[in-house]
């Protein structure tokens, strides 16, 4: 599971949907206890591409030696794998 860039700016666009304890928290956090917020990331990873599609595609670009993330993406998806990972 990988949440894109787009669903992080779409959650932090609905910051006043959120309770003020958690507007106050940084962005990056999502409070669990938000349902809506929960059942609508859960539809944006659900209608992204397959894991395999983007494993695939990030293959070929590494043979073709035309991907090179810099260390802010590393870092970015690193910590986006990390808040999927407890959305879980």
């Amino acid at each position: 599971m990988k949440i894109s860039n787009e669903q992080i700016a779409r959650i932090r666009a609905q910051k006043g949907s959120l309770t003020p304890d958690a507007a106050q928290v940084d962005t990056a956090v999502i409070k669990l206890t938000d349902q809506a917020l929960i059942q609508q990331v859960t539809g944006d990873v659900l209608e992204m591409a397959d894991r395999e599609e983007v494993v695939a595609q990030l293959k070929a670009r590494i043979e073709a030696g035309t991907y090179s993330p810099t260390g802010e993406e590393i870092a970015d998806a690193m910590i986006r794998r990390n808040i999927a990972d407890r959305i879980r």
